[in-house]
């Protein structure tokens, strides 16, 4: 039996030029909620808010890792009847669940069990079998939890929530308002492969962000750009499943699970980028288009004049591209 796991990386490139010594760019990096993020912003009094950022990814570690045990989704998941939301958790929630109802469940916050089944959260990958997924799809279903208040009420007690699809591009806009309310007016945020922008980068010039072509490498050594996007005032997320996946006796399997059927999407979309006006949203539409397919996602992304996207998917190996008419023009020519 061979397995292969690959592990995350950003599905993007940040695209840099030369300093030109005129602005005063600072420039932060680390680790949170597994994964890195890297943050740029125009700082003309080289003010460093390191250390608040740091105590804003403290603080949604809090509310919504399933890998710490102390969290509220963590107590939330383990039915303590005694936790209670915070603003964090109940903005995502509350997202969350306006999104799974526009895509008709295709993103659904409450898929945490069949992750865990399949070896891609935070438990032992189980041995999948027709009966073990039929008893695991009982509990999920966005319409089977809800919040009273402060408290969240579920039709089971089996049903687990699972936020990783929504938390990094909510995080991201939660950093970005926090260089607003300090009156950055150009920074990029991202975390984890989803990234918002304003202004223009430290060349006095819209940012440049190059989109990965969907290439079956986990150490992401041969890094190829399919694209070059140049945008501002808008956030961006890439889902894709060429990174994140594990090959099982000659078949792959990989992380995006439809609700639906219980098992990973075995379409031919290799990759959707999502370009709207906030990261929570590029995140989970990202997401769920994978779910959706090629087809599904082009035709709904073209129904919402706030949402661009490009596809990348496989047609007989070989790869095919199709974008909205807005992501078109902010390809780089």
């Amino acid at each position: 039996m061979s397995r292969i796991l690959a592990f995350f990386l950003p599905l993007f490139l940040v695209v840099s030029c030369s300093f030109d010594g005129q602005r005063k760019f600072l420039y932060l990096e680390g680790f949170t909620q597994g994964t890195s993020y890297y943050i740029a912003y125009n700082s003309p009094d080289s003010v460093d808010y390191h250390e608040e950022l740091k105590e804003i990814f403290r603080e949604i570690d809090y509310s919504m890792s399933i890998y710490n045990p102390s969290s509220i989704i963590s107590r939330v998941n383990n039915n303590d009847a005694g936790v209670k939301a915070d603003d964090y958790f109940i903005n995502v929630f509350n997202r969350a669940q306006e999104i799974s109802e526009k895509t008709g469940g295709a993103f659904d916050i409450t898929v945490g069990p069949l992750v865990n089944a399949w070896g891609f959260g935070f438990t032992e990958r189980e041995n999948i079998t027709p009966k073990l997924i039929d008893s695991l799809l009982q509990f999920v279903g966005w319409e089977k939890v809800g919040l009273e208040g402060r408290l969240l009420v579920k039709d089971d007690p089996g049903v687990k929530l699972d936020m990783n699809a929504i938390a990094k591009g909510y995080t991201v806009d939660v950093v970005a308002e926090f260089l607003d309310s300090k009156g950055i007016t150009d920074y990029m945020v991202e975390i984890g492969g989803e990234i918002r922008l304003k202004g223009t980068n430290k060349d006095d010039n819209m940012w440049r962000i190059g989109i990965d072509k969907p290439v079956e490498d986990p150490a992401a050594v041969s890094r190829e750009l399919q694209e070059i996007v140049q945008l501002t005032g808008k956030s961006l997320a890439t889902s894709g499943n060429y990174r994140k996946f594990y090959i099982q006796d000659g078949q792959k399997f990989a992380h995006t699970i439809d609700p639906e059927s219980g098992y990973p999407v075995q379409h031919n979309l290799l990759s959707a980028t999502v370009v709207t006006s906030t990261a929570k949203d590029a995140d989970a539409w990202a997401t769920a288009f994978m779910v959706m397919g090629p087809e599904k996602s082009i035709e709904m992304a073209r129904s919402k004049p706030d949402l661009e996207v490009y596809l990348i998917y496989d047609i007989n190996g070989v790869s095919a591209v199709a974008y909205t008419e807005g992501f078109g023009e902010m390809i780089k020519k």
